[in-house]
């Protein structure tokens, strides 16, 4: 199969693409950065320099493709619209990656019962995120899962928390570098409040192996959390600060002169609870993911946590 991935320089699309390599399939990929194209080439994918505005480019490549994972961003409407059409009445796939701080609740480090399964993205549900930016991130959702019906085998994958090495060029799982980065910055590990808020986890290797099942037999239309297993922010900055071997951690201070986040994102983000269940990966597909415990990993990983 030759697949068109997005994002094929990034954290998520990079793993896919060398996933489906290591499978012995053909991938093409698009990176906005020329630089990274000559290393795209030596990882054996074939590189495109573009990006989701160019519609020419999109269509031409996802034409070209018997399948298309977009991996390079949630919230590009257009783009989503754009592969949409080109692979209109083809029958072939359409992976879109979402992600699952669309049903995050809290902003305070406080834990969250509540816990989110597939059906919430059914329209009829009644459910509906509570913040402009989950609200258009979830439009696009139902947007890709209601193009099974003008012919195209779409799937959306919405991972949670992803840990892991990078498996294409170098990248870094986006809420763990945050806390790194915090953490290096300040000499403290720090968390939202108490951090006694959870959030579901994933490895980046089982993320991949999902995206191959995906693209392999997914019926048209399906929506996937993904998930295996769930932690406390508490517990990830504890482990951090063993790892580091630095002091917390303790309740972020937005004051202190070494703090490198943005309000919104440390309350909306790593003071909120994402907690998610992955059935129908684990029912219709078969999925079996192999890792378990992200504590574990940034205990083994100290160097692999975030790039300095």
């Amino acid at each position: 199969m030759h697949v068109f991935v997005t994002g094929a320089s990034g954290y998520i699309g990079g793993a896919v693409a060398t996933r489906l390599l290591l499978a012995g399939h053909t991938v093409t990929g698009l990176t906005r950065d020329a630089a990274k194209a000559a290393d795209l080439a030596r990882l054996g994918i074939q590189p495109v320099v573009g990006t989701l505005d160019n519609a020419a480019v999109l269509t031409e490549h996802a034409r070209r493709a018997d399948a298309v994972v977009n991996a390079a961003d949630s919230d590009h409407r257009e783009a989503a619209e754009t592969l949409i059409a080109a692979l209109a009445g083809s029958g072939r796939p359409l992976i879109h990656t979402s992600g699952s701080s669309i049903v995050s609740v809290g902003t305070g480090g406080d834990v969250s019962e509540a816990i989110f399964h597939e059906d919430v993205l059914n329209p009829d549900s009644g459910w509906e995120p509570d913040h402009p930016v989950r609200k258009a991130r979830v439009a696009i959702d139902r947007l890709v899962l209601a193009a099974a019906e003008q012919g195209v085998r779409t799937a959306v994958l919405c991972p949670s928390l992803i840990y892991g090495q990078a498996r294409g060029l170098a990248g870094d799982s986006v809420l763990i570098a945050a806390l790194v980065r915090q953490a290096r910055s300040s000499g403290v590990v720090q968390h939202v409040g108490a951090g006694r808020n959870i959030w579901s986890t994933v490895h980046l290797d089982d993320v991949a192996d999902l995206y191959l099942l995906a693209l392999e037999k997914s019926p048209a239309g399906t929506f996937y959390f993904v998930e295996n297993g769930e932690e406390s922010f508490g517990a990830m900055t504890g482990s951090i600060a063993r790892s580091l071997g630095l002091p917390g951690p303790r309740p972020w201070d937005p004051d202190s002169p070494g703090n490198v986040w943005n309000p919104e994102f440390a309350i909306h983000a790593l003071g909120s609870n994402s907690r998610i269940r992955a059935a129908q990966a684990r029912d219709l597909l078969g999925w079996r993911p192999q890792h378990h415990s992200i504590t574990d990993w940034i205990s083994t990983n100290p160097d692999g946590m975030a790039r300095r």
